[in-house]
């Protein structure tokens, strides 16, 4: 064994760093404080349908993506059940200022054809935009699995700019910017703040191809918990760390609500910074300018989710994404509360293993401010007011009646709604304001919103969201980064290769 590791939070985060810990021979405990392991990939069931709370529109995992290649190497590959999307059509744009439709499809040429279809004069300033796109992941090493060098990186001009002003330099129709910037909720999107390399992995992870979990995105989860059981390790579930023990300026141990007590040569906090430090027997452990600034990052908005169970054969099962959109004008509000609520959502319909062609169930999200939930804020799951229950029958009507927007008489197809908000994430993920995408980027101050794997106490590290990028793509990338923080410089990454060319060679 290479030593142990705790690891706090058993959500994408905490369990890819343990899978890939664990697999590289050290001894690895991952402590989850619900009874579900998965956090953003759990799965729960409502109405006899099996519902994901988040992930449910994946990138990386199309044959060649990265985090294909990550499951590879830890052996789970075959034991992932995802659906690849619609080449041609993986998202349909609506936007109902002016009921007009649009089509994203697969492949740069695909991608920049599509849209020109809508936008004919715009096709070079398309294919120009999407290049650049390129150039600015193609300066990340780890997006593409490769060693980093022992040389800084130097990025373009474009890469920290704002993500709207990135799109304007290219793209000078005003519409055809808003249809580009689609994305944005996605990733917590804000108007001169958040940086173009966000918005470039998002949309390049979208143009190489999307894929969607069959059969529930639990299955991922426990796929991952798999890796670490099979290699001596443990997942513990329903047990959370209540208080987090330190001496001489070290980590020394971690106790749980039912008393458990657990010790390591590592630990990593998976959950959010400031969560983490609140279970802390002694804060000054880390310096207060590092917990004062963590608890000033500004964290990105969140969002209100419907889920629905369909009556048979009803809704035809859709195997792609569609997004509504409000207005042209408002693409980069939903961090805003001072706007009419939904300025737009998602909707989907998510795959079963040997799906058919109708769907019996369907996702809504729509983004949404903590502003919207303020009178409750101080309330926990299953202790909130009658208020409470008829304000979210309010908000998923206004949802349902824009849906029949799209598809006249929908209500007609809908059995059963059940419903969440920002509280629900927060109280079930433990995030600050029930932020979707971890701390906010501000590309106008990045030393604030960059968030370190290592912190000044040597046994303690960070993964997660609310490091480096966020997502089912990011996440694991920066599982990679606290692995080697461990392990070593391009440890994993080199494992990785290793593991390729011994493939090759069979």
């Amino acid at each position: 064994m290479k030593g142990s590791a705790v690891i706090i939070g058993g959500g994408l985060g905490g369990l890819f760093t343990g899978a890939i810990l664990s697999k590289e021979g050290m001894k690895v405990t991952v402590i989850e404080k619900n009874a579900t392991i998965g956090g953003g990939l759990q799965s729960f069931t409502r109405f006899g349908e099996v519902f994901d709370t988040g992930m449910h529109v994946i990138g990386g995992m199309q044959e060649d993506g990265n985090i294909r290649r990550i499951c590879r190497y830890l052996g789970i590959s075959d034991r992932v059940h995802v659906e690849n999307v619609n080449p041609m059509m993986i998202d349909s744009l609506y936007f109902a200022e002016d009921r007009k439709f649009y089509r994203i499809a697969q492949g740069r040429e695909n991608f920049v054809e599509a849209l020109a279809g809508s936008f004919p004069d715009q096709r070079q300033n398309l294919a120009a935009y999407t290049d650049a796109l390129f150039r600015i992941v193609d300066s990340l090493d780890m997006f593409y699995l490769r060693p980093a060098s022992d040389y800084l990186t130097v990025h373009s001009e474009d890469f920290l700019m704002a993500a709207d002003s990135f799109i304007a330099k290219y793209i000078p129709d005003e519409r055809l910017r808003s249809v580009l910037a689609y994305m944005n909720p996605l990733y917590g999107g804000r108007p001169g703040m958040t940086p173009a390399y966000i918005h470039a992995l998002i949309s390049v992870l979208y143009i190489n191809g999307p894929s969607r979990f069959a059969g529930g995105s639990i299955l991922f989860a426990e796929a991952l918990r798999d890796v670490i059981v099979e290699n001596g390790g443990e997942v513990i579930s329903g047990d959370g760390v209540e208080h987090v023990s330190s001496a001489d300026k070290l980590i020394t141990g971690v106790t749980t609500r039912k008393g458990r007590k657990y010790t390591a040569d590592y630990y990593i906090s998976a959950i959010h910074p400031c969560t983490f430090i609140s279970l802390l027997d002694d804060p000054s452990v880390l310096p207060k300018s590092y917990r004062t600034r963590l608890d000033m990052i500004p964290v990105s908005y969140s969002a209100f989710t419907l889920n629905l169970k369909l009556r048979p054969g009803t809704f035809r099962y859709m195997n792609w994404s569609g997004y509504y959109m409000s207005t042209y004008g408002d693409i980069w509000n939903f961090g805003r509360s001072d706007r009419e609520w939904p300025l737009g959502f998602l909707y989907m319909t998510p795959p079963e293993i040997g799906q058919g062609e109708y769907s019996t169930k369907m996702i809504i999200t729509a983004p949404m401010t903590w502003d919207h939930v303020k009178p409750w804020e101080n309330s926990r799951y299953g202790h909130r007011d009658a208020g409470y229950e008829e304000w979210k029958a309010v908000c998923a009507g206004k949802l349902l009646e824009r849906m029949e927007e799209l598809y006249p008489h929908f209500r007609d197809c809908v059995e059963a709604v059940n419903s969440a908000s920002p509280l629900t994430i927060r109280d079930f993920y433990g995030i600050k304001e029930g932020a979707m995408c971890g701390y906010s980027k501000d590309c106008n101050n990045m030393a604030l919103s960059q968030v370190p794997v290592v912190t000044k106490v040597k046994n303690l590290l960070l993964t997660g969201q609310n490091c480096n990028i966020h997502g089912f793509c990011g996440v694991p990338l920066t599982a990679i980064n606290t692995c080697e923080a461990i392990l070593g410089r391009n440890y994993v990454i080199e494992s990785i290769h290793r593991y390729e060319n011994s493939r090759k060679q069979v």
